[in-house]
């Protein structure tokens, strides 16, 4: 009879609280789940040069390291151009060993020559124009052959001061402007040459960071554009969650807070830490609040960084947040 006594109010109160339970969860606000998505760093690798694309070495999927050959570029237009740049400098090299190199003994005598022979010539004209003024004197020849002999002494004296500034010219050799413009000019075409050459090198271009080729954007035969993005590197390693939190939720996902994000497409959660939160609101997705309120709201996008490395984790995949209401 005791037992009865006992048992029955027992009996009721676990019924009591079993309702009151089930009341308490079917009226309690449920938790808000925030949902987001897995981002990765994608590097562009694009080329410098424009040209028809000859042959690319990866294919979607491919992993790659950084340094490696990821296609080539063919452009004869560049070959021919360096051809011609270093026959220029070729031609350069040349005339500045030519000025550098000083003037020749035999440009020397053969200046020293000519300078004798107008030095002679002078001397002749000027003995045959006295010869002949003393017998224009004497009215033996006619005053205009005088004045012929005058004129061709004096033709005589010019070249012999012409022959002596080249005989100066040629003992001095060339001079410092000359000097100057020959190795500027050397200069000049090598730098140009080596630009073309390097140019030329750029052909094979290669990723600047390892990761996932994502996607090839053309195919081999097709004319890519000066930096046009022929493949698509995605670096997993540098992989985040974004959220687009609505800003009444903004104040409980502070940067540095961590969080356990569920990861559907892995069946597991992994700890992650906010790292960025956007400095400008967007109304891309925005909810109006009460009519007494009288505003709207705006999201944030909030990126996460995982605390620790998620194998198997791709971009695109969904990260669900749990947060109390």
């Amino acid at each position: 009879m005791n037992v009865k006594r006992v048992a029955v109010p027992l009996i009721a109160i676990i019924i009591i609280a079993g309702i009151a339970i089930v009341f308490w969860r079917a009226y309690s606000p449920a938790p808000f789940i925030l949902q987001g998505q897995i981002e990765a760093r994608q590097h562009m690798v694009a080329s410098k040069i424009p040209g028809r694309v000859a042959d690319i070495t990866v294919r979607r999927g491919d992993h790659v390291e950084a340094g490696a050959q990821v296609f080539r570029i063919d452009s004869p237009e560049l070959e021919a151009k360096l051809t011609q740049m270093e026959a220029l400098e070729t031609i350069s090299q040349s005339l500045a060993q030519a000025v550098e190199g000083g003037t020749r003994e035999e440009r020397i005598a053969a200046a020293r020559s000519e300078y004798e022979k107008a030095l002679a010539a002078e001397a002749l004209a000027k003995t045959t124009y006295g010869r002949i003024r003393a017998l224009a004197d004497e009215g033996l020849v006619a005053r205009q052959r005088a004045d012929d002999t005058f004129t061709l002494w004096k033709l005589a004296e010019k070249t012999r001061v012409t022959a002596s500034e080249i005989l100066k010219l040629a003992e001095t050799g060339p001079r410092q402007e000359s000097r100057t413009a020959s190795r500027a000019g050397e200069a000049a075409t090598s730098s140009l040459r080596s630009e073309v050459a390097e140019l030329l090198d750029d052909t094979i271009v290669v990723a600047h960071k390892g990761g996932v080729v994502s996607n090839v954007l053309l195919n081999e035969g097709e004319l890519a554009p000066q930096g046009f993005p022929v493949v698509i590197i995605t670096d997993l390693e540098d992989a985040w969650a974004l959220f687009n939190v609505r800003e009444d939720f903004l104040h409980r996902v502070g940067e540095g807070t961590e969080f356990d994000l569920e990861i559907p497409a892995l069946g597991q959660t992994a700890p992650f830490r906010v790292s960025h939160i956007a400095v400008l609101g967007d109304y891309a997705t925005w909810r109006a609040t009460t009519p007494g309120k009288g505003f709207d709201m705006k999201t944030f996008e909030v990126e996460m960084q995982p605390v620790n490395p998620v194998p198997g984790l791709r971009a695109g995949m969904s990260v669900l947040l749990e947060m109390a209401p």
